[in-house]
């Protein structure tokens, strides 16, 4: 039985079959979702508590980017902020990953502070800094 399940999460069908072909004959399962199908999984418990079962990294601390290390961009892919070659300021990547955790935590502050490892006071202070509108989740989750 292998023992790495690589997870692939997109919408780019190209990308995901790239992968997929990357990996044959290697030890590993491969399994794909799209971004709809990921986000509705997390929140089934039976789901999540899967894929934590799977998944050690996730499962042994409560923080998700202490395991940076196990999430890897697929080579030849940009990565956000990498785009014709730039490479993305420290800043930029900031504040992307605060939008991206506010956007996931729904405009929940609290939780996306709680998510990034940092104080709840100290992602308000950057929210501000960057000029994220945190409402603009919050609509997307009522709409």
């Amino acid at each position: 039985m292998p023992r790495t399940t690589v997870y692939i999460v997109g919408d780019d069908f190209t990308v995901v079959e790239k992968v997929k072909t990357n990996l044959q004959g290697s030890d590993c399962t491969v399994q794909s979702y799209g971004p709809g199908q990921w986000r509705e999984g997390l929140e089934n418990p039976y789901f999540r508590a899967q894929l934590l079962n799977g998944v050690p990294a996730l499962a042994s601390g409560s923080n998700p980017l202490e395991h940076k290390s196990n999430v890897l961009p697929f080579p030849g892919v940009s990565t956000p902020g990498q785009q014709d070659g730039k490479v993305a300021t420290m800043n930029e990547l900031e504040s992307k990953a605060i939008e991206n955790a506010i956007i996931q935590f729904r405009g929940n502050l609290t939780e996306a502070a709680k998510a990034l490892g940092i104080g709840r006071a100290t992602l308000y202070r950057k929210v501000k800094q960057y000029q994220i509108d945190p409402s603009v989740a919050r609509k997307k989750r009522a709409a």
